[in-house]
């Protein structure tokens, strides 16, 4: 992840260990990551932090609502948002519980200065990743929205391979004509080659 990436980014730090928090909020600071502690769950929610470009990290066992439950909520609220959970009482079935609420990572205490920054780094990546790709899909959708129906079933025929003439023949048109719904949609989707429409119509599929 690039450094201007991270600058842009927040780390949000909800741990009831005052010792343990402070440490982590210091040791964020001075990676230069941009970093907001709450000593809860119920805290953090109460105080309704922005989450577009956030990265959390959760202690397990808190009063109140712990950082399951709270993994639960975030997810719920936006499903891009990583959440490591850490914890000093740390077991199989409940690393098992914390990573089917949603967690991108889970790590013991004590940890290394360099396993958290790292799996900051990771989960932020992923993050940008992900949403770089939700916005390309949205782009896509946007664009194929402006396909005449027999645009569409002339893209629907290019990718799955079909030539002019059996696209024309499928739609009882001339290859002429074809290839004049061809060109449009090319236009339309900003498509340069065959392949580029191909890929972009894959895309929106997965969505």
């Amino acid at each position: 992840m690039d450094s201007k990436a991270l600058e842009n980014s927040i780390v949000y730090v909800i741990d009831d260990d005052e010792s343990a928090r402070r440490s982590l909020e210091f040791l964020l600071d001075v990676a230069g990551v941009r970093v907001r502690s709450f000593a809860s769950g119920d805290e953090f929610l109460d105080s309704s932090p922005p989450l577009k470009s956030a990265c959390i990290i959760t202690d397990v066992r808190m009063p109140g609502m712990g950082g399951v439950d709270l993994t639960r909520h975030v997810k719920q609220t936006d499903p891009s948002v990583p959440v490591i959970v850490i914890t000093g009482h740390a077991d199989v079935p409940m690393a098992i519980e914390a990573m089917k609420a949603g967690a991108s990572d889970f790590i013991e205490k004590p940890f290394e200065d360099d396993t958290i920054i790292s799996a900051i780094h990771r989960a932020l990546s992923e993050k940008a990743e992900g949403d770089a790709a939700a916005e390309e899909r949205r782009e896509i959708e946007a664009r194929l929205s402006l396909l005449s129906g027999r645009e569409r079933d002339v893209v629907e025929g290019l990718v799955e391979g079909k030539a002019n003439k059996m696209i024309a023949f499928d739609h009882d048109i001339s290859p002429r004509t074809v290839e004049v719904y061809r060109a449009n949609a090319m236009m339309k989707l900003q498509a340069k080659t065959l392949s580029d429409l191909v890929r972009m119509v894959t895309i929106a599929r997965l969505s």
